[in-house]
C-alpha cells in the first residue's frame, strides 16, 4: 500500500511540476513586405491623378510611379441576431486610395522621401518632402521578430507619417 501512495504522491507531483514549465511559444513564419505605403486621404483623392514616391533609407533610393487603388474599412457583420460578436466583416469604400513602393529591404534607419505627381486637371502637384522613421514592433510577443512598417499620409496640407 505504501509503494502505491508513493507513486501517486510523483505522479501528482510530476504532472503538477510539468504544468509550470515555460510554455513554448510559435513564432508565425511570415514577414513583413518591405514597402514604404502611401495613403492619400479622401478629401484630397479626388484631385489626385498621378503619384510617383522616392524614398531613399541607407543609401539605397527607391522610385516608382504608384498604382492608386481605392480604400476601404472593414464592417463587422454580427454573427446572429442574439449576440453582438462579429463573426466577419466587409469591405466598404472609404474614399482613400493607396499604393505601395518597394524597397527591397526595410529596416528601422530613417528614411527620406519624396512625392510628386499630378492633379487631375494635369498641373504638377506640390513637391512633398518627409524625413521619418519607420515603425518596429512586436505584435506576436518579444520572443518573436520584429516587424517593421513605413507608412505616409498625403493630403492637401502635406506629407506626415501615419
Amino acid at each position: 500500500m505504501r509503494r502505491l501512495w508513493t507513486a501517486i504522491a510523483l505522479t501528482t507531483t510530476a504532472a503538477l511540476w510539468s504544468g509550470c514549465e515555460p510554455q513554448a511559444t510559435v513564432c508565425p513564419a511570415i514577414a513583413m513586405a518591405p514597402v514604404v505605403s502611401l495613403t492619400i486621404t479622401a478629401d484630397y483623392a479626388p484631385t489626385v491623378k498621378t503619384i510617383h514616391l522616392k524614398a531613399c533609407q541607407d543609401g539605397k533610393c527607391h522610385e516608382a510611379d504608384l498604382d492608386l487603388r481605392p480604400g476601404s474599412v472593414s464592417i463587422p457583420q454580427p454573427c446572429a441576431p442574439e449576440t453582438e460578436r462579429p463573426c466577419s466583416a466587409v469591405a466598404s469604400p472609404d474614399g482613400t486610395r493607396y499604393g505601395f513602393l518597394n524597397m527591397g529591404t526595410l529596416t528601422s534607419s530613417p528614411i527620406d522621401a519624396e512625392v510628386t505627381g499630378a492633379d487631375t486637371n494635369g498641373a504638377a502637384l506640390p513637391v512633398r518632402t518627409l524625413i521619418f522613421t519607420p515603425k518596429s514592433a512586436k505584435p506576436w510577443g518579444e520572443q518573436c521578430q520584429t516587424t517593421v512598417t513605413a507608412s505616409l499620409l498625403l493630403d492637401a496640407h502635406g506629407l506626415r507619417q501615419s
